[in-house]
């Protein structure tokens, strides 16, 4: 039943469907549940099992998980690999060597690990100076995160890079999901008696970054040249930044010269956060406002009062899956629909979506169906995705989540 090399394994195995070797052959890391029609050796949750296609040849080595959807997800492709140490030192040193390359004078502050896209499925390190931040959501990584921890701190000390602590943010619910409880808390291996804020510089602004209580891992890291490009825009324009979160598209409109930037998120922390930030900045030609954003834009247009000509949107996911991408449709149509009329022609938008399941084809048909409605035409001045130390495989389309557009209203 096996073939010679096959008989040589030293790991469970598990038999997949036509339809799952196909994706896998194509790059995709995934073995889903219901893809699985045999398996043999007692597979461990979070162990290794290596995966054969129905004519039992070799297709990949991963993590499996009997609690997850995914059952097997797919860390390498050759039978020759031998997952010691020396394995994931390898993998740990690709991943920063590769952002020491893309990201130059940012590598200081920037994604290090952005799960399957570095072959570390469901693992994410952000790097704000000396402090690393990580989030772990699957199994497998969770058993040798210390020993990923300990690579990490000693492969950045080769390249003259020093970390003094690592907080992990697993405060989340799709743990539960993997069998694992939520969790967060310094890692014992380096200090951990900091006080969870540390001070960054993106674009030459200063950002706070509160990595234990803020959304995530923080601070957003994948928008950090969009908000470049909206630099170019802003000067001496009066902009609204809608979901401003910490302010970093505000701050950075600001710094680049705009007349009057006004900041709005609906949470008052979020608020406050950004107060801080634009102190820190020296800022003084932008002002906040603690409001709902769809309310807001529709008090705007009712009034018809806009002073607004660069409106930012910039939303948290409006769907995290396929079960609601209509309602997400919808939403990002409403915001869209409403800047669009508030800005006279010759405006500028930038807007975006995050959202994996609102793919680039469903937002430009968004941004279609807005603009006919607002009865106005777009000129793209820009079209753009994350910055590349969130880098997008092409086989995996998981790691292509977001679009991002500047247009000027016509």
């Amino acid at each position: 039943m096996f073939s010679e090399n096959s008989m040589k394994r030293d790991f469970p195995y598990v038999v997949v469907t036509v339809k799952a070797e196909k994706q896998l052959r194509g790059g995709h890391p995934w073995v889903y549940s219901d893809e699985i029609t045999d398996f043999d050796g007692g597979p461990e949750d979070g162990g290794l099992v290596d995966v054969f296609s129905s004519k039992m040849k070799y297709l990949g080595t991963g993590y499996f998980n009997s609690h997850s959807k995914i059952r097997v997800r797919i860390i390498s492709r050759n039978a020759n690999d031998r997952f010691d140490r020396s394995f994931y030192e390898r993998r740990v040193r690709y991943a920063l060597e590769y952002r020491k390359t893309v990201m130059a004078e940012d590598f200081s502050c920037c994604r290090l690990i952005f799960g399957e896209a570095d072959c570390f499925p469901g693992f994410t390190v952000d790097r704000f100076g000396d402090v690393l931040v990580t989030q772990v959501l699957s199994l497998g990584i969770e058993k040798i995160k210390d020993m990923l921890y300990e690579l990490l701190v000693s492969e950045l000390e080769k390249m003259g890079e020093r970390i003094s602590a690592i907080y992990e943010r697993s405060d989340v619910k799709i743990r539960t999901l993997e069998g694992m409880e939520e969790h967060k808390g310094f890692w014992s291996g380096l200090r951990s008696d900091l006080p969870g804020v540390t001070e960054i510089n993106e674009n030459g602004l200063k950002f706070s970054v509160d990595y234990i209580n803020g959304q995530k891992t923080g601070f957003f890291l994948d928008q950090k040249y969009n908000r470049a490009a909206v630099r170019r825009i802003a000067k001496g324009r009066t902009v609204l930044d809608c979901f401003t979160h910490t302010g970093a598209f505000a701050l950075n409109a600001a710094a680049a010269g705009a007349k009057l930037v006004n900041a709005v998120d609906i949470s008052a922390d979020a608020i406050e956060m950004s107060k801080n930030n634009a102190r820190l900045n020296g800022l003084d030609n932008i002002q906040f406002t603690c409001a709902n954003v769809f309310e807001l834009l529709t008090e705007l247009y009712k009034t018809g009062n806009s002073p607004y000509d660069f409106i930012i949107l910039d939303p948290p996911a409006f769907t995290k899956s396929k079960s609601t991408v209509k309602d997400a449709f919808r939403g990002y149509k409403e915001i869209n629909l409403k800047a669009m009329r508030l800005l006279n022609r010759g405006g500028y938008l930038a807007t975006c979506s995050c959202s994996h399941f609102m793919t680039e084809s469903l937002f430009k048909q968004m941004l279609h169906d807005a603009a006919a409605d607002a009865d106005v035409s777009l000129r793209q001045i820009e079209a753009r995705r994350q910055s590349p130390d969130h880098p997008i495989l092409w086989n995996v389309p998981e790691t292509d989540y977001l679009k991002f557009y500047i247009f000027q209203v016509v």
